[in-house]
């Protein structure tokens, strides 16, 4: 049987919290033992990445690509200036949405 390196449904949000957590009041919350990944299968979550190099699951890149360019998206609809952040840092984080999708393969 051949394991593919997956990425997670919500592209690491929960290890995105996990962090902030961390780093806001020092409690680090434990790893959840599975997750959801993009092409719908649940496994563990240490066979997951969100890097785009490490993921060997075509269906999860695809998926990556797909949510990175609809965050792109968002994030230029909101500029200029809304929701309180400032162009450029949503025009850079657009720029890192397309970037990343790119490296998935979209």
């Amino acid at each position: 049987m051949i394991s593919h390196i997956h990425v997670e449904k919500n592209l690491n949000r929960n290890a995105a919290a996990r962090g902030m957590l961390a780093a806001t009041f020092g409690l680090v919350a434990d790893s959840p033992a599975t997750v959801t990944t993009g092409c719908g299968l649940t496994v563990a979550y240490a066979m997951t990445s969100a890097q785009p190099e490490k993921v060997t699951c075509l269906p999860c890149r695809d998926h990556a690509a797909r949510w990175h360019r609809a965050a792109a998206d968002d994030m230029r609809l909101l500029a200029p200036g809304s929701a309180g952040f400032p162009s450029r840092d949503l025009f850079a984080a657009a720029k890192h949405h397309r970037e990343q999708a790119r490296r998935f393969g979209g």
